[in-house]
């Protein structure tokens, strides 16, 4: 029997497959579909202190190799998060894993602090909310700010601490190193992709936001390229996500240095597929004798 068993930030996951931020609800919807006790851990929905409405309609649209979406991190608010989602997924063995979002440093600290005495496992930090003190400017775009968010977030969580990056930078090693130097236990990526798609018919933008998030398969090879720059950057663990539809993907990652992997917009199209990825890579190290899923972690630097 291989291990497919991983350590991550001090935890341990019983294989490395886990869900992406805003692909799977809290697992409520998906648990009709998948075991949950079959991944390594699920990660819920963005979520902030208080009630956020999302963006107006159209909000998504597709494209070729996948979609853009400008959802606007839709979400009812932490108090229906910690009495509603939360234990919902305590049902569950698999890593609970808190997506937080927020407009302000105050409002990510406000809601870390809220977590702090949840079962929540780990936080995952979305840095690709725009800061309205300063401008609008996403807080994972600028160095300086990813550094100075990451540390202001450790001092008061209670959890690891994961900053999940936008790939919407020059440098992508910059922001990683950023977060290592704030504390982060861990850093995900990639977001989305800035995108936009025009419809001709209607002679207008296919979103109401006229620019989305762009994700599927179509990004996996930036993903891909990203992750592997970003392992190679920092000494913290890293998740990779970005266009994982199969358990080849999945391994193009791990082989790359990420030690977890995150499924998202795969989910829409087949909501088994997290299990199936699960399966695939378990059938790929008994096929190839690998006893160790830990092997393959960042092999192609060796």
């Amino acid at each position: 029997m291989c291990n497919m068993s991983v350590e991550f930030a001090g935890l341990s996951f019983k294989n490395p497959v886990i869900t992406a931020s805003g692909t799977f609800g809290s697992g409520i919807e998906f648990s009709e579909f998948v075991d949950l006790n079959r991944l390594g851990g699920v990660v819920t929905k963005g979520v902030a202190v208080t009630p956020w409405e999302g963006n107006p309609t159209p909000r998504i649209a597709e494209t070729y190799g996948g979609m853009l979406n400008a959802i606007g991190l839709q979400n009812p608010g932490m108090d229906v998060f910690l009495s509603r989602d939360l234990p919902f997924l305590e049902n569950y063995d698999t890593v609970k894993i808190v997506n937080v979002c927020g407009k302000s440093k105050e409002e990510y600290i406000e809601a870390v602090k809220r977590l702090a005495e949840s079962s929540a496992d780990m936080l995952e930090i979305n840095i690709s909310c725009p800061n309205v003190k300063e401008g609008g400017i996403a807080f994972g775009q600028n160095p300086l700010m990813v550094e100075d968010i990451t540390a202001s977030i450790k001092k008061v969580a209670k959890q690891p601490v994961v900053m999940k990056l936008s790939p919407n930078v020059t440098d992508i090693t910059e922001t990683a190193r950023a977060a290592e130097a704030g504390g982060a236990d861990g850093i995900s990526l990639i977001n989305t992709l800035t995108g936009m798609k025009i419809d001709i018919n209607r002679k207008t933008f296919a979103l109401a936001n006229k620019t989305g998030g762009l994700s599927g398969p179509c990004i996996k090879p930036v993903a891909v390229r990203m992750v592997w720059q970003a392992a190679n950057a920092v000494k913290i663990p890293v998740i990779g996500m970005g266009g994982i539809a199969s358990f080849e993907d999945a391994l193009e990652f791990i082989m790359a240095g990420a030690t977890l992997v995150s499924v998202g917009t795969a989910n829409f199209r087949n909501p088994h597929v997290t299990e199936e990825i699960v399966e695939g890579i378990e059938d790929y190290l008994e096929r190839n004798n690998i006893s160790d899923i830990r092997e393959l972690i960042g092999i192609v630097n060796r």
